[in-house]
């Protein structure tokens, strides 16, 4: 990278979040808003809430916001979750993409789980670690926050690997999926196929900085959920 450049990654394309619309019946979680919040952990792509239901029950000294795009999925979701008495877990139906943008303030989250995302295979664009909006998802953690990506695509995950290192310019640790982790459908799925998974853990170190490091969306919505 250019000495001179201000950015601590290689990614030329900017995200433009100013030309995302709010999610419909916005509103802003309570405890995104509360000072005396647990550590917050985003997962993208929560599907039936397997991950997020145990994570939450596992770790009551988290509080996990869980964003589902597809309706069923959400709704067998939240079935669930009104079976469960868990105060730390926030069920979200929305775009993950708009949502993060205007509920999500710089340097908030400890963590993001991106776990088995569909691989797009006919569409790499619109992989996690291709997309301009990384570095807006990256604004968003916290130093020393990790984002743990899962897949059992292992072209998937080579290029992930690749795009962490030459165009994001992480610190990351790449490992093998334990035959018996069960944190997933898919999870489940695939290993009882007898099949491979793979996670890339990657870190944000002391320093990074991205465009969107001071960037906040507009007031849309004041209520609070």
């Amino acid at each position: 990278m250019n000495q001179t450049e201000p950015y601590s990654h290689n990614q030329k394309r900017a995200f433009q979040p100013e030309k995302l619309s709010a999610p419909r019946n916005f509103s802003i979680p309570k405890i995104i808003q509360s000072d005396n919040k647990l550590p917050l952990i985003l997962e993208i792509g929560a599907g039936k809430g397997k991950h997020a239901l145990s994570f939450s029950a596992e770790n009551p000294d988290k509080h996990l916001i869980a964003i589902e795009r597809t309706r069923n999925k959400f709704e067998a979701f939240t079935k669930l979750f009104n079976q469960q008495s868990l105060d730390n877990l926030t069920p979200i139906h929305a775009d993950a993409i708009a949502w993060t943008v205007y509920a999500i303030p710089p340097s908030s989250l400890a963590s993001i789980y991106i776990l088995y995302p569909n691989p797009e295979q006919h569409n790499p664009n619109q992989q996690w670690l291709n997309m301009p909006f990384f570095e807006f998802l990256l604004s968003r953690l916290q130093t020393g926050g990790e984002i743990v990506l899962a897949t059992n695509i292992e072209a998937y995950m080579d290029n992930a690997e690749q795009q962490t290192s030459s165009l994001w310019q992480l610190p990351h640790e790449r490992q093998v999926v334990a035959a018996e982790s069960q944190r997933t459908h898919f999870e489940v799925k695939y290993l009882a196929r007898g099949e491979r998974c793979w996670q890339l853990t990657m870190t944000k170190p002391q320093g990074y900085r991205t465009r969107f490091d001071s960037w906040h969306a507009p007031a849309v919505d004041k209520d609070i959920k």
